[in-house]
């Protein structure tokens, strides 16, 4: 039986990255990102046809997310080289070009089974979204099938929401009042 992560503190990791310039090597804790809120999204396979899409949607809004005081870190199960080769790769030849986050390799599959997303027969991560606040809980969570992407919009309005402070009706947007402050 799955262990639920929603309300717990999220599962300690430390990967290694490449930035999203394409050229620089990093590491990647969680503890990196006390005190900021950070969305944390697996993605199955570089070089892939849906991954890109979700990677440069989230880059394009990155401005939006830093200012919620939010970070994004991107992770599969790929190398830091096929990560950096995919970065280097201009998106009309099925590459990504410079993004605005770093890209984590969880080459050994720990953190995306710590994250109860991991595919054994696959060797691939299911396209799952965390959302951990500035404490490190994780206050959100949601996996989809690796054949449909994800939103950015409804991203950034629970998010929002998570930041809000209240209880959040359905389809609450931010601006509306919330049930309970």
């Amino acid at each position: 039986m799955a262990e639920r992560l929603v309300g717990k503190q999220a599962p300690d990791f430390t990967m290694e990255t490449v930035l999203g310039n394409g050229s620089d090597f990093s590491k990647a804790s969680l503890s990196d990102y006390r005190g900021k809120w950070l969305v944390f999204f697996f993605y199955p396979l570089d070089f892939t046809f849906v991954c890109p899409t979700e990677i440069t949607a989230l880059s394009e809004a990155a401005d939006q997310f830093k200012a919620l005081d939010a970070e994004i870190l991107g992770v599969s199960t790929d190398s830091i080289h096929s990560h950096k080769a995919w970065i280097n790769t201009p998106r009309d030849a099925n590459g990504l070009g410079q993004i605005n986050f770093p890209l984590a390799s969880d080459i050994t599959r720990t953190v995306a089974k710590d994250y109860g997303i991991y595919i054994e027969e696959e060797g691939v991560a299911l396209r799952g979204l965390f959302i951990i606040n500035p404490e490190g809980e994780l206050k959100y969570q949601v996996v989809n099938h690796n054949d449909i992407g994800r939103s950015v919009e409804e991203t950034l309005r629970v998010l929002q929401a998570l930041q809000s402070g209240g209880l959040c009706a359905m389809n609450w947007k931010p601006g509306d009042k919330n049930l309970l402050v």
